[in-house]
């Protein structure tokens, strides 16, 4: 029996209906899992290890450190001692550096007990039994005099003479060179602010105000200008660049509201002298990024995360654009987090991702003593097999997760950065990551929350030009603040380009800064 035609379009209808209804579902299930999704990363982002490493018995010693490190507070780690077959731990502590100065107590016997209880014949000294402990003596603030000798001829009037005053890098400041090291060091390596230093100091009888300690500063940062140039002179011969930038808050920028941010950007060395350079700029647009990178020669390599302005950089200069698999693999660490915690499996597929990547990780580090082209070879032996793991794995999901969660964020930006990521198995010189340009950065980052802006834009070009010297000082294995003390003494004498490169970090013997 056939069904009236009506009650056919009503069932149409209903199924149509029904059909809309779960497609709504389906849609509203999605946008709730992508709110939670964003939930869960944003509670992470807050309260949660911003560590990327992936182990699971890490430990937060902000506040328990001294109670978690108790058992071994008397002791520093042990050397090891052959015996035989095996090795063994050798007892006691560490001997304390030779080369520290020693302040000697001596310990002496009182006069009536320096007799042999035996015989009463007096007790001769034979030698002495000596324990070493660190002693730090806190800041001490003295003044430095400098008296210049004045000549005169005793006969008349006109043989006046006066002996010239010592070169200094800020010749009529408040602070002696040593002092103004140790200050850009405080601030620029350790992170303490200038306030805080002020402080610091009106404690041990330095009055010093802010504003005296931040011209000083400031006047450094413009004064070592001539070795930034020869800086950036030796970067530009590198085969090797690595890029990133950073924001930073300029409060005083003509024709700028105080809260616009502006910009850190640094470039550093993957060839050559290990040269970390850090400038200054209020946008972080594709036309300054040309500007900065202008003179870098053709075929060069420059390695990036994927702000679309280094893009612009390769093309417009003909540079071998490479990509930064540590951005890559981020993305999915995030995903992987933002899961609950029962669903963080190892077949989930940010877990096999991580994975895999790690592979590629474990494959160079076997290499890491090789020559450029014995680790090329060695990759395409065991890196290529992973990385067309990687891409079968991009193209099994990419359309088949959601593109606005978390997990499709991180499979379109490694699928849209592909072709950059797999350069490394062109040239052995091409590091997997931006890691050594990131780890020059990461100082500024942690110091900006301490001191949390610049006031003026000659202020962020001077600590842009002091977080270059320390950042590539500390890369060339100097002390930063024996650094600056060498250089603040000998460069007002320079007067020729080689008495300038001669300053450069790479040139100055550790021991002797």
């Amino acid at each position: 029996m056939r069904m009236p035609a009506n009650n056919e379009e009503e069932i149409i209808a209903l199924h149509r209906a029904l059909d809309a209804a779960h497609g709504e579902i389906r849609t509203l299930k999605a946008e709730r899992d992508l709110y939670k999704e964003k939930l869960r990363a944003r509670m992470r982002e807050l309260f949660a290890a911003k560590s990327e490493v992936r182990v699971s018995d890490q430990r937060d010693f902000f506040f328990n450190e001294a109670e978690a490190l108790a058992p071994t507070a008397q002791t520093e780690p042990k050397d090891e001692v052959t015996v035989g077959a095996h090795k063994r731990a050798k007892r006691g502590r560490k001997p304390i550096d030779p080369n520290i100065p020693r302040e000697v107590v001596r310990v002496e016997l009182p006069e009536s007990e320096r007799v042999c209880p035996h015989d009463g014949a007096a007790l001769q000294e034979i030698g002495v039994e000596a324990s070493e402990q660190y002693h730090v003596i806190p800041q001490q603030v003295h003044v430095l005099r400098t008296e210049r000798v004045k000549y005169a001829c005793p006969c008349c009037d006109k043989g006046l003479r006066l002996a010239p005053a010592p070169a200094r890098i800020i010749p009529k400041g408040i602070l002696s060179d040593d002092t103004l090291a140790w200050v850009i060091s405080s601030k620029f390596q350790d992170g303490l602010p200038l306030y805080r230093q002020a402080a610091l100091l009106a404690r041990f009888g330095g009055e010093i105000s802010r504003n005296t300690l931040a011209g000083n500063v400031n006047g450094a940062g413009l004064a070592v200008q001539p070795l930034i140039n020869l800086f950036q002179d030796q970067l530009f011969e590198a085969g090797l660049i690595h890029g990133d930038e950073t924001e930073v808050q300029v409060l005083k920028e003509p024709g700028r509201a105080a809260q616009r941010k502006s910009y850190m950007w640094i470039r550093a060395c993957g060839s050559g002298p290990p040269i970390r350079l850090f400038t200054y700029a209020p946008t972080r647009s594709a036309k300054f990024a040309l500007e900065l990178y202008a003179g870098v020669p053709p075929g060069a390599v420059l390695l990036t995360d994927g702000y679309e302005s280094y893009e612009a950089v390769a093309r417009g200069y003909a540079l071998i654009h490479a990509g930064c698999w540590a951005h890559a693999r981020r993305g999915f660490i995030k995903a992987l987090e933002a899961l609950p915690k029962a669903a963080r499996t190892p077949d989930q597929p940010a877990a096999k991702m991580i994975d895999a990547i790690r592979q590629l990780y474990a494959v160079d580090s076997a290499a890491e003593t090789f020559g450029a082209e014995q680790r090329l070879q060695h990759r395409k032996e065991h890196s290529r097999p992973v990385i067309e793991l990687i891409e079968a794995m991009v193209l099994a999901h990419l359309h088949a997760v959601n593109p606005e969660s978390l997990l499709g964020k991180a499979f379109h930006y490694l699928h849209g950065q592909w072709p950059k990521l797999v350069r490394f198995l062109e040239r052995g010189d091409i590091p997997l990551d931006n890691n050594d340009c990131e780890n020059a950065l990461r100082p500024f980052v942690v110091g900006r929350k301490n001191w949390l802006f610049s006031d003026t834009v000659a202020g962020a070009k001077a600590s842009a030009n002091l977080y270059s010297l320390i950042e590539t000082a500390k890369a060339c294995g100097v002390e930063p603040y024996q650094y600056l003390r060498h250089v603040f003494a000998r460069l007002p004498l320079a007067r020729t380009t080689d008495d300038y490169e001669a300053l450069l970090p790479w040139r100055v013997n550790p021991k002797s800064s």
